[in-house]
Protein backbone atom coordinates (compact mmCIF):
# COMPACT_ATOMS: atom_id res chain seq x y z
CA UNK A 1 0.00 0.00 0.00
CA UNK A 2 1.57 3.36 -1.32
CA UNK A 3 1.89 6.13 1.02
CA UNK A 4 -1.13 8.59 0.50
CA UNK A 5 -0.85 11.83 2.54
CA UNK A 6 -3.73 12.57 4.81
CA UNK A 7 -5.53 15.31 2.89
CA UNK A 8 -9.19 14.11 4.08
CA UNK A 9 -8.34 14.34 7.45
CA UNK A 10 -6.26 17.65 7.43
CA UNK A 11 -9.13 19.56 5.40
CA UNK A 12 -11.77 17.70 7.65
CA UNK A 13 -9.55 19.60 11.14
CA UNK A 14 -9.24 22.55 9.40
CA UNK A 15 -12.67 22.90 8.07
CA UNK A 16 -14.11 21.74 11.45
CA UNK A 17 -12.39 21.09 14.40
CA UNK A 18 -9.32 23.68 14.43
CA UNK A 19 -10.87 26.05 11.91
CA UNK A 20 -8.28 28.11 9.43
CA UNK A 21 -11.58 30.35 8.83
CA UNK A 22 -10.68 32.71 12.13
CA UNK A 23 -7.05 32.75 11.33
CA UNK A 24 -7.59 33.68 7.50
CA UNK A 25 -9.96 36.86 9.14
CA UNK A 26 -7.57 38.35 11.03
CA UNK A 27 -5.45 41.40 9.02
CA UNK A 28 -1.91 39.35 9.34
CA UNK A 29 -3.36 36.50 7.79
CA UNK A 30 -6.08 37.53 5.34
CA UNK A 31 -4.52 36.06 2.39
CA UNK A 32 -5.06 32.17 3.61
CA UNK A 33 -8.15 32.00 1.46
CA UNK A 34 -9.85 29.04 1.69
CA UNK A 35 -8.83 28.80 -2.34
CA UNK A 36 -4.84 29.16 -1.49
CA UNK A 37 -5.30 26.62 1.49
CA UNK A 38 -6.86 24.20 -0.90
CA UNK A 39 -3.23 24.64 -3.31
CA UNK A 40 -0.94 24.59 -0.69
CA UNK A 41 -2.66 21.78 0.99
CA UNK A 42 -3.00 19.69 -2.50
CA UNK A 43 0.55 20.33 -4.05
CA UNK A 44 2.24 19.37 -0.66
CA UNK A 45 0.61 16.00 -0.63
CA UNK A 46 1.89 15.58 -5.01
CA UNK A 47 4.94 16.41 -3.46
CA UNK A 48 5.18 13.91 -0.56
CA UNK A 49 3.07 11.26 -2.60
CA UNK A 50 5.27 11.30 -5.76
CA UNK A 51 8.67 12.78 -4.77
CA UNK A 52 9.55 11.87 -1.19
CA UNK A 53 7.82 8.71 -0.19
CA UNK A 54 9.51 6.96 -2.90
CA UNK A 55 12.54 8.36 -0.92
CA UNK A 56 11.74 6.46 2.31
CA UNK A 57 13.03 3.10 1.85
CA UNK A 58 16.41 4.47 0.06
CA UNK A 59 17.16 6.82 3.53
CA UNK A 60 16.96 4.22 5.26
CA UNK A 61 18.91 1.52 2.96
CA UNK A 62 21.59 4.09 1.62
CA UNK A 63 22.69 6.03 4.52
CA UNK A 64 24.33 9.51 4.33
CA UNK A 65 27.58 9.00 4.85
CA UNK A 66 31.23 11.14 5.88
CA UNK A 67 33.42 10.92 2.51
CA UNK A 68 36.29 13.47 2.89
CA UNK A 69 34.82 15.64 5.55
CA UNK A 70 32.06 15.98 3.37
CA UNK A 71 28.47 13.94 3.97
CA UNK A 72 27.16 12.86 0.87
CA UNK A 73 23.39 12.43 0.99
CA UNK A 74 21.33 9.36 -0.07
CA UNK A 75 20.92 9.27 -3.92
CA UNK A 76 17.60 11.15 -4.83
CA UNK A 77 17.56 13.07 -1.88
CA UNK A 78 19.19 16.36 -3.35
CA UNK A 79 17.32 16.19 -6.20
CA UNK A 80 14.04 16.02 -4.11
CA UNK A 81 15.41 18.80 -1.96
CA UNK A 82 15.45 21.13 -5.82
CA UNK A 83 12.02 20.30 -5.65
CA UNK A 84 10.96 20.91 -2.28
CA UNK A 85 13.14 24.77 -2.45
CA UNK A 86 12.22 25.11 -6.12
CA UNK A 87 8.33 24.68 -4.67
CA UNK A 88 8.68 27.54 -2.00
CA UNK A 89 7.89 24.65 1.00
CA UNK A 90 10.63 25.94 2.70
CA UNK A 91 8.89 29.51 3.10
CA UNK A 92 5.63 28.64 3.82
CA UNK A 93 5.68 30.60 7.00
CA UNK A 94 8.29 32.86 6.43
CA UNK A 95 8.38 36.52 6.49
CA UNK A 96 7.13 37.73 2.48
CA UNK A 97 9.74 40.66 3.42
CA UNK A 98 12.27 37.93 2.38
CA UNK A 99 11.26 35.99 0.40
CA UNK A 100 8.74 33.61 1.96
CA UNK A 101 4.92 33.06 1.81
CA UNK A 102 3.87 34.49 5.12
CA UNK A 103 1.31 31.75 5.40
CA UNK A 104 -0.13 30.29 8.87
CA UNK A 105 1.77 28.37 11.11
CA UNK A 106 -1.47 25.69 10.75
CA UNK A 107 -0.61 25.31 7.15
CA UNK A 108 2.94 24.37 7.72
CA UNK A 109 2.25 21.74 9.87
CA UNK A 110 -0.12 20.50 7.79
CA UNK A 111 2.46 20.53 4.80
CA UNK A 112 4.82 18.88 7.56
CA UNK A 113 2.63 16.28 8.47
CA UNK A 114 2.81 14.94 4.75
CA UNK A 115 6.32 15.79 3.92
CA UNK A 116 6.91 13.58 7.67
CA UNK A 117 4.65 10.20 6.87
CA UNK A 118 6.48 10.73 2.96
CA UNK A 119 10.00 10.56 4.37
CA UNK A 120 10.53 11.60 7.69
CA UNK A 121 14.90 11.96 7.04
CA UNK A 122 14.55 14.27 4.25
CA UNK A 123 11.94 16.43 5.91
CA UNK A 124 14.38 17.32 8.67
CA UNK A 125 16.22 19.46 6.66
CA UNK A 126 13.83 22.39 5.57
CA UNK A 127 12.24 21.93 9.21
CA UNK A 128 15.68 23.13 10.63
CA UNK A 129 16.07 25.73 8.48
CA UNK A 130 12.87 26.72 9.19
CA UNK A 131 13.73 27.19 12.55
CA UNK A 132 17.07 29.00 12.23
CA UNK A 133 14.67 31.31 9.96
CA UNK A 134 12.03 32.18 12.64
CA UNK A 135 15.29 32.63 15.56
CA UNK A 136 16.68 34.79 13.23
CA UNK A 137 13.50 36.59 12.48
CA UNK A 138 12.85 37.57 15.87
CA UNK A 139 16.66 38.19 17.51
CA UNK A 140 19.09 38.73 14.75
CA UNK A 141 20.45 42.11 13.16
CA UNK A 142 19.09 43.95 9.87
CA UNK A 143 22.42 43.16 8.71
CA UNK A 144 22.07 39.45 9.07
CA UNK A 145 18.80 39.32 8.21
CA UNK A 146 19.28 41.16 4.60
CA UNK A 147 21.92 38.37 3.88
CA UNK A 148 20.86 35.26 5.26
CA UNK A 149 16.87 35.14 5.55
CA UNK A 150 16.27 34.95 1.53
CA UNK A 151 19.00 32.01 1.13
CA UNK A 152 17.70 30.10 3.63
CA UNK A 153 14.53 30.74 2.52
CA UNK A 154 15.14 30.50 -1.21
CA UNK A 155 16.76 26.61 0.01
CA UNK A 156 20.58 27.68 -0.96
CA UNK A 157 21.59 27.63 1.96
CA UNK A 158 20.54 25.10 4.96
CA UNK A 159 19.91 26.03 9.03
CA UNK A 160 21.08 23.95 11.91
CA UNK A 161 21.03 24.30 15.72
CA UNK A 162 23.93 23.84 18.04
CA UNK A 163 22.58 23.02 21.50
CA UNK A 164 24.40 19.55 22.63
CA UNK A 165 27.86 18.75 23.90
CA UNK A 166 29.36 15.41 25.21
CA UNK A 167 29.22 16.50 28.82
CA UNK A 168 25.83 18.96 28.65
CA UNK A 169 22.77 16.72 27.34
CA UNK A 170 19.49 18.48 28.66
CA UNK A 171 21.34 20.66 31.11
CA UNK A 172 22.20 23.02 28.40
CA UNK A 173 23.89 25.09 30.86
CA UNK A 174 26.75 22.57 31.64
CA UNK A 175 28.06 23.82 27.84
CA UNK A 176 31.98 24.11 27.57
CA UNK A 177 31.67 25.85 23.55
CA UNK A 178 33.19 29.34 24.29
CA UNK A 179 33.62 32.66 21.60
CA UNK A 180 35.88 35.17 21.55
CA UNK A 181 35.54 38.75 20.18
CA UNK A 182 37.83 39.29 17.28
CA UNK A 183 37.80 42.88 17.69
CA UNK A 184 35.81 43.62 14.57
CA UNK A 185 32.43 42.69 15.18
CA UNK A 186 32.71 38.97 14.55
CA UNK A 187 33.55 35.90 17.41
CA UNK A 188 35.97 33.03 17.48
CA UNK A 189 33.79 30.01 18.12
CA UNK A 190 35.68 27.10 19.72
CA UNK A 191 33.98 23.50 20.93
CA UNK A 192 32.31 20.71 20.69
CA UNK A 193 28.36 19.73 19.50
CA UNK A 194 27.30 16.21 18.64
CA UNK A 195 23.58 15.18 17.79
CA UNK A 196 23.73 17.98 14.98
CA UNK A 197 20.82 17.05 12.19
CA UNK A 198 21.90 17.70 8.56
CA UNK A 199 25.28 19.14 10.49
CA UNK A 200 26.32 19.08 6.66
CA UNK A 201 25.17 18.31 3.52
CA UNK A 202 25.53 18.13 -0.14
CA UNK A 203 22.27 19.68 -1.44
CA UNK A 204 22.92 23.69 -0.29
CA UNK A 205 25.56 25.89 -1.01
CA UNK A 206 26.14 26.21 2.55
CA UNK A 207 25.09 25.17 5.94
CA UNK A 208 24.54 27.95 8.42
CA UNK A 209 25.02 26.66 12.23
CA UNK A 210 23.05 28.75 14.92
CA UNK A 211 25.76 27.88 18.20
CA UNK A 212 25.39 28.20 21.70
CA UNK A 213 28.39 29.19 23.45
CA UNK A 214 29.83 31.00 26.44
CA UNK A 215 31.81 34.59 26.08
CA UNK A 216 34.61 35.24 28.20
CA UNK A 217 33.62 36.17 31.93
CA UNK A 218 30.27 35.35 31.32
CA UNK A 219 28.16 33.41 34.33
CA UNK A 220 27.88 29.76 34.66
CA UNK A 221 24.83 28.18 33.86
CA UNK A 222 21.95 29.37 31.11
CA UNK A 223 22.49 33.10 32.08
CA UNK A 224 25.69 33.26 30.50
CA UNK A 225 25.03 31.79 27.43
CA UNK A 226 25.14 33.43 23.82
CA UNK A 227 24.00 32.56 20.32
CA UNK A 228 26.13 32.62 17.20
CA UNK A 229 25.95 31.93 13.61
CA UNK A 230 28.69 30.43 12.19
CA UNK A 231 28.41 29.52 8.49
CA UNK A 232 30.35 27.04 6.93
CA UNK A 233 31.50 29.15 4.19
CA UNK A 234 32.00 32.34 5.16
CA UNK A 235 29.60 34.78 2.63
CA UNK A 236 32.17 37.16 0.75
CA UNK A 237 31.30 40.67 -0.41
CA UNK A 238 28.59 39.34 -3.01
CA UNK A 239 26.84 37.73 -0.71
CA UNK A 240 28.31 34.51 -1.81
CA UNK A 241 29.94 31.34 -0.14
CA UNK A 242 33.67 32.40 -0.03
CA UNK A 243 36.23 30.95 2.07
CA UNK A 244 35.92 27.45 4.91
CA UNK A 245 35.33 28.38 7.58
CA UNK A 246 37.09 26.79 10.80
CA UNK A 247 33.92 24.12 11.44
CA UNK A 248 34.33 20.52 10.57
CA UNK A 249 32.22 17.60 10.73
CA UNK A 250 34.18 14.69 12.69
CA UNK A 251 32.09 11.19 12.31
CA UNK A 252 28.73 10.58 12.10
CA UNK A 253 26.34 8.60 14.56
CA UNK A 254 25.42 5.08 14.11
CA UNK A 255 21.92 5.38 14.97
CA UNK A 256 18.98 3.22 15.61
CA UNK A 257 16.99 5.04 11.93
CA UNK A 258 16.38 8.03 10.50
CA UNK A 259 19.98 6.86 8.43
CA UNK A 260 18.97 9.35 5.55
CA UNK A 261 19.29 12.25 8.02
CA UNK A 262 23.15 12.81 8.68
CA UNK A 263 23.75 13.28 12.62
CA UNK A 264 26.96 14.94 12.82
CA UNK A 265 29.71 15.33 15.39
CA UNK A 266 30.60 18.99 14.99
CA UNK A 267 34.72 20.53 15.38
CA UNK A 268 34.52 24.25 15.68
CA UNK A 269 38.12 26.02 15.86
CA UNK A 270 38.04 29.37 16.19
CA UNK A 271 35.28 29.31 13.39
CA UNK A 272 33.98 32.81 12.43
CA UNK A 273 31.09 33.41 13.79
CA UNK A 274 28.28 36.50 14.49
CA UNK A 275 26.04 36.76 17.76
CA UNK A 276 22.48 36.86 17.39
CA UNK A 277 20.55 38.85 19.92
CA UNK A 278 22.03 40.05 23.04
CA UNK A 279 25.06 38.99 25.00
CA UNK A 280 24.38 36.65 27.48
CA UNK A 281 20.57 35.98 26.15
CA UNK A 282 21.14 33.24 23.64
CA UNK A 283 18.81 30.61 25.51
CA UNK A 284 16.08 33.19 24.98
CA UNK A 285 17.06 33.31 20.74
CA UNK A 286 17.38 29.57 20.74
CA UNK A 287 13.95 29.01 22.56
CA UNK A 288 12.80 30.44 19.63
CA UNK A 289 13.74 27.90 17.08
CA UNK A 290 13.07 25.35 19.83
CA UNK A 291 9.64 25.77 20.50
CA UNK A 292 8.91 26.28 16.91
CA UNK A 293 10.91 23.14 16.36
CA UNK A 294 9.32 21.20 19.17
CA UNK A 295 5.95 21.76 17.90
CA UNK A 296 6.63 20.23 14.69
CA UNK A 297 8.60 17.46 15.92
CA UNK A 298 5.07 16.23 17.86
CA UNK A 299 3.95 16.69 13.99
CA UNK A 300 6.81 14.26 12.80
CA UNK A 301 5.28 11.74 15.14
CA UNK A 302 1.70 12.38 13.52
CA UNK A 303 2.83 12.11 10.19
CA UNK A 304 4.67 8.50 10.97
CA UNK A 305 1.94 7.33 12.90
CA UNK A 306 -0.16 7.86 9.70
CA UNK A 307 2.40 6.07 7.46
CA UNK A 308 2.41 3.25 9.44
CA UNK A 309 -1.08 2.98 10.03
CA UNK A 310 -1.62 2.83 6.15
CA UNK A 311 1.04 0.15 5.87
CA UNK A 312 -0.67 -2.00 8.36
CA UNK A 313 -4.32 -1.61 6.90
CA UNK A 314 -3.27 -2.22 3.48
CA UNK A 315 -1.33 -5.36 4.90
CA UNK A 316 -4.36 -6.42 7.01
CA UNK A 317 -6.63 -6.33 4.10
CA UNK A 318 -4.58 -8.17 1.94
CA UNK A 319 -3.01 -10.83 4.49
CA UNK A 320 -5.30 -14.24 4.70
CA UNK A 321 -4.97 -16.19 7.46
CA UNK A 322 -8.05 -17.95 8.57
CA UNK A 323 -9.82 -15.42 6.40
CA UNK A 324 -8.71 -11.52 5.88
CA UNK A 325 -6.51 -11.14 8.79
CA UNK A 326 -8.88 -7.49 9.10
CA UNK A 327 -11.38 -9.23 10.31
CA UNK A 328 -9.91 -10.80 13.17
CA UNK A 329 -11.50 -8.66 16.41
CA UNK A 330 -7.48 -8.06 17.83
CA UNK A 331 -6.35 -6.51 14.55
CA UNK A 332 -9.55 -4.52 14.01
CA UNK A 333 -9.22 -3.11 17.89
CA UNK A 334 -5.22 -2.49 17.08
CA UNK A 335 -6.26 -0.64 14.03
CA UNK A 336 -8.69 1.23 15.15
CA UNK A 337 -7.10 2.18 17.86
CA UNK A 338 -3.99 3.76 15.80
CA UNK A 339 -6.62 5.54 13.78
CA UNK A 340 -8.40 7.52 16.59
CA UNK A 341 -4.89 8.23 18.14
CA UNK A 342 -3.62 9.34 14.71
CA UNK A 343 -6.44 11.58 14.53
CA UNK A 344 -6.62 12.85 18.02
CA UNK A 345 -2.42 13.33 17.76
CA UNK A 346 -3.16 15.27 14.60
CA UNK A 347 -6.03 17.90 15.69
CA UNK A 348 -3.81 18.51 18.79
CA UNK A 349 -0.99 19.33 16.87
CA UNK A 350 -2.89 21.84 14.73
CA UNK A 351 -4.43 23.52 17.72
CA UNK A 352 -1.50 24.45 18.74
CA UNK A 353 -0.61 25.53 15.30
CA UNK A 354 -3.35 27.79 15.72
CA UNK A 355 -2.89 29.33 18.45
CA UNK A 356 0.26 30.23 17.90
CA UNK A 357 -0.87 31.89 14.68
CA UNK A 358 -3.89 33.51 17.03
CA UNK A 359 -0.96 35.16 19.10
CA UNK A 360 0.73 36.02 16.23
CA UNK A 361 -2.08 37.91 14.94
CA UNK A 362 -3.29 39.47 17.75
CA UNK A 363 -0.74 39.45 20.13
CA UNK A 364 -3.36 38.70 22.89
CA UNK A 365 -2.48 37.13 26.16
CA UNK A 366 -4.78 34.40 26.47
CA UNK A 367 -3.27 33.18 22.81
CA UNK A 368 0.03 32.70 23.94
CA UNK A 369 -0.79 31.55 26.88
CA UNK A 370 -2.86 28.74 25.06
CA UNK A 371 -0.20 28.50 22.26
CA UNK A 372 2.54 27.75 25.43
CA UNK A 373 0.62 25.01 27.18
CA UNK A 374 -0.08 23.20 24.48
CA UNK A 375 3.21 22.77 22.94
CA UNK A 376 4.56 20.54 24.92
CA UNK A 377 1.45 18.55 24.95
CA UNK A 378 1.36 18.59 21.34
CA UNK A 379 5.20 17.08 21.20
CA UNK A 380 4.71 14.88 24.07
CA UNK A 381 1.27 13.13 22.83
CA UNK A 382 2.53 13.21 19.28
CA UNK A 383 5.66 11.41 19.31
CA UNK A 384 4.54 8.76 22.09
CA UNK A 385 1.44 8.53 19.36
CA UNK A 386 4.43 7.85 16.82
CA UNK A 387 5.93 5.10 18.43
CA UNK A 388 3.23 3.49 19.51
CA UNK A 389 1.36 3.50 16.27
CA UNK A 390 4.57 2.29 14.70
CA UNK A 391 4.49 -0.55 17.23
CA UNK A 392 1.36 -1.77 16.81
CA UNK A 393 2.08 -1.33 12.82
CA UNK A 394 4.41 -4.46 13.42
CA UNK A 395 2.50 -5.82 15.79
CA UNK A 396 -0.63 -6.32 12.64
CA UNK A 397 1.97 -7.62 10.51
CA UNK A 398 2.94 -10.07 12.95
CA UNK A 399 6.74 -11.86 11.88
CA UNK A 400 7.06 -9.84 9.01
CA UNK A 401 6.85 -6.54 10.83
CA UNK A 402 10.30 -8.08 12.33
CA UNK A 403 11.41 -8.83 8.74
CA UNK A 404 13.24 -5.64 7.16
CA UNK A 405 12.08 -6.12 3.62
CA UNK A 406 8.17 -5.51 4.58
CA UNK A 407 9.69 -1.81 5.49
CA UNK A 408 7.10 -1.60 8.47
CA UNK A 409 9.83 -1.57 11.00
CA UNK A 410 11.35 1.48 9.88
CA UNK A 411 8.79 3.57 10.88
CA UNK A 412 9.53 2.24 14.25
CA UNK A 413 13.17 3.03 14.12
CA UNK A 414 12.95 6.28 12.29
CA UNK A 415 10.52 8.08 14.82
CA UNK A 416 11.67 6.52 18.41
CA UNK A 417 13.97 9.60 18.29
CA UNK A 418 11.36 11.75 18.32
CA UNK A 419 9.98 11.47 22.03
CA UNK A 420 13.59 12.21 22.71
CA UNK A 421 14.98 14.83 20.70
CA UNK A 422 14.31 18.77 21.41
CA UNK A 423 13.45 17.92 24.62
CA UNK A 424 12.54 14.52 25.88
CA UNK A 425 8.80 14.13 26.86
CA UNK A 426 9.83 13.91 30.35
CA UNK A 427 11.19 16.97 29.96
CA UNK A 428 7.84 18.51 28.43
CA UNK A 429 5.53 17.19 31.15
CA UNK A 430 7.66 18.76 33.77
CA UNK A 431 7.82 22.26 31.32
CA UNK A 432 3.87 21.56 31.34
CA UNK A 433 3.42 21.37 35.09
CA UNK A 434 6.24 23.85 35.77
CA UNK A 435 6.44 27.08 33.46
CA UNK A 436 3.34 26.38 31.69
CA UNK A 437 1.18 26.64 35.25
CA UNK A 438 3.39 28.94 36.54
CA UNK A 439 -0.32 31.48 36.26
CA UNK A 440 -1.85 29.18 38.50
CA UNK A 441 -3.43 26.65 36.01
CA UNK A 442 -5.81 29.56 34.39
CA UNK A 443 -4.40 28.65 30.76
CA UNK A 444 -5.67 25.28 31.40
CA UNK A 445 -8.72 25.60 33.16
CA UNK A 446 -9.98 27.86 30.08
CA UNK A 447 -9.56 25.57 27.72
CA UNK A 448 -11.11 22.92 30.15
CA UNK A 449 -13.71 25.21 30.29
CA UNK A 450 -13.87 25.39 26.51
CA UNK A 451 -13.92 21.39 25.81
CA UNK A 452 -17.00 21.01 28.87
CA UNK A 453 -18.80 23.76 26.89
CA UNK A 454 -18.62 21.80 23.81
CA UNK A 455 -19.69 18.61 25.37
CA UNK A 456 -22.18 20.72 26.48
CA UNK A 457 -23.41 21.40 23.02
CA UNK A 458 -23.31 18.39 22.01
CA UNK A 459 -25.07 16.33 24.49
CA UNK A 460 -28.40 16.85 22.33
CA UNK A 461 -27.12 14.95 19.49
CA UNK A 462 -24.53 12.44 21.46
CA UNK A 463 -25.71 12.18 24.93
CA UNK A 464 -22.82 9.75 26.04
CA UNK A 465 -20.09 10.48 24.31
CA UNK A 466 -20.81 14.12 25.28
CA UNK A 467 -21.31 13.17 28.85
CA UNK A 468 -18.26 11.06 29.36
CA UNK A 469 -16.21 14.03 27.85
CA UNK A 470 -17.83 16.28 29.99
CA UNK A 471 -17.14 14.01 33.01
CA UNK A 472 -13.16 13.61 32.14
CA UNK A 473 -13.18 17.36 32.01
CA UNK A 474 -14.29 18.17 35.08
CA UNK A 475 -12.00 15.25 36.79
CA UNK A 476 -9.04 16.76 34.83
CA UNK A 477 -9.69 20.41 36.17
CA UNK A 478 -9.93 18.77 40.02
CA UNK A 479 -6.43 17.32 39.24
CA UNK A 480 -5.09 20.28 37.65
CA UNK A 481 -5.90 21.76 40.55
CA UNK A 482 -4.40 19.29 43.10
CA UNK A 483 -0.99 19.36 40.58
CA UNK A 484 -0.82 23.03 40.84
CA UNK A 485 -0.68 23.20 44.58
CA UNK A 486 1.84 20.06 44.99
CA UNK A 487 5.31 20.92 45.52
CA UNK A 488 8.50 19.23 44.50
CA UNK A 489 9.52 16.64 43.63
CA UNK A 490 5.80 15.46 43.94
CA UNK A 491 5.16 17.79 40.70
CA UNK A 492 7.61 16.34 38.48
CA UNK A 493 7.26 12.91 39.78
CA UNK A 494 3.43 13.25 38.46
CA UNK A 495 3.77 15.18 35.26
CA UNK A 496 4.25 12.67 32.73
CA UNK A 497 1.14 10.90 33.59
CA UNK A 498 -0.70 14.37 33.91
CA UNK A 499 0.12 14.95 30.38
CA UNK A 500 -1.03 11.95 29.26
CA UNK A 501 -4.24 12.25 30.71
CA UNK A 502 -4.78 15.94 29.21
CA UNK A 503 -3.96 14.55 26.20
CA UNK A 504 -6.51 12.09 25.89
CA UNK A 505 -9.24 14.88 27.02
CA UNK A 506 -8.60 17.51 24.39
CA UNK A 507 -8.32 13.87 21.96
CA UNK A 508 -11.69 13.48 23.29
CA UNK A 509 -12.59 16.84 22.42
CA UNK A 510 -11.76 17.01 18.93
CA UNK A 511 -13.17 13.72 18.02
CA UNK A 512 -16.42 14.94 19.92
CA UNK A 513 -16.18 17.87 17.58
CA UNK A 514 -15.28 16.01 14.20
CA UNK A 515 -18.31 13.50 15.58
CA UNK A 516 -21.28 16.89 15.71
CA UNK A 517 -19.89 18.10 12.58
CA UNK A 518 -21.35 15.00 10.87
CA UNK A 519 -24.43 15.22 12.40
CA UNK A 520 -23.48 12.49 15.01
CA UNK A 521 -24.15 9.74 11.97
CA UNK A 522 -21.28 8.70 9.89
CA UNK A 523 -17.22 7.65 9.72
CA UNK A 524 -15.93 10.24 12.37
CA UNK A 525 -18.85 9.62 14.81
CA UNK A 526 -18.04 5.88 14.87
CA UNK A 527 -14.03 6.72 14.86
CA UNK A 528 -15.17 9.12 17.73
CA UNK A 529 -16.94 6.00 19.63
CA UNK A 530 -13.75 4.14 19.38
CA UNK A 531 -11.41 7.27 20.92
CA UNK A 532 -14.02 7.87 23.65
CA UNK A 533 -15.00 4.49 25.08
CA UNK A 534 -11.68 2.74 24.61
CA UNK A 535 -8.80 5.40 24.63
CA UNK A 536 -10.21 8.08 26.83
CA UNK A 537 -10.77 6.21 29.85
CA UNK A 538 -6.87 5.83 30.26
CA UNK A 539 -6.99 8.89 31.64
CA UNK A 540 -8.64 8.32 35.06
CA UNK A 541 -5.29 5.25 35.19
CA UNK A 542 -3.12 8.62 34.18
CA UNK A 543 -4.60 10.98 36.87
CA UNK A 544 -4.73 8.23 39.78
CA UNK A 545 -0.71 7.52 39.16
CA UNK A 546 -0.06 11.30 39.17
CA UNK A 547 -1.97 11.70 42.06
CA UNK A 548 0.75 9.46 43.49
CA UNK A 549 3.18 12.11 42.87
CA UNK A 550 7.02 10.70 44.30
CA UNK A 551 5.48 8.85 46.48
CA UNK A 552 7.25 5.21 47.00
CA UNK A 553 9.55 6.10 44.03
CA UNK A 554 12.93 7.09 46.19
CA UNK A 555 11.89 4.35 48.83
CA UNK A 556 13.73 2.44 45.91
CA UNK A 557 17.26 2.74 45.88
CA UNK A 558 19.32 2.30 43.40
CA UNK A 559 21.36 -0.78 44.97
CA UNK A 560 17.52 -2.65 44.61
CA UNK A 561 17.12 -0.64 41.17
CA UNK A 562 19.76 -2.50 40.07
CA UNK A 563 19.39 -5.98 41.26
Amino acid sequence: MAYRAALGDIRFILDHVVPLAPIAATERFAEATPDLAEAILTEAAKLCDTVMAPLRRAGDQTPARLENGVVRSTPGFAEAFRQIAGGGWIGVSAPSAHGGMGLPQVLNMAVHDMMSGACLALELNPLLTQGQIEALEHHASDEIKALYLPKLISGEWSGTMNLTEPQAGSDVGALRARAEPSGDGTYAVSGQKIFISWGDCDMTENVCHLVLARLPGAAAGTRGISLFLVPKFIPDGNGKPGVRNGVNVVSLEHKLGLHGSPTCVMDYDRATGWLVGEEHKGMAAMFTMMNNARLAVGVQGVGVAEAACQAAVGYASDRRQMGAIIEHPDVRRMLATMRAEVFAARAIALACAAATDMATATGEADWQARAALLTPIAKAYGTDVGCDVASMAMQVHGGMGYIEETGVAQFWRDVRVTSIYEGTNGIQAMDLVGRKMMDGGEAAFRLLEEIEAGAETARATLPDLAGAVWSAAETLREGTEAMVARAMPDRFAGAAPYLGAFARVLGAHCHLRAALAEGGQGPRTALARVHIERILPHYAACLAEAREGAGGLFALSPEVLAS
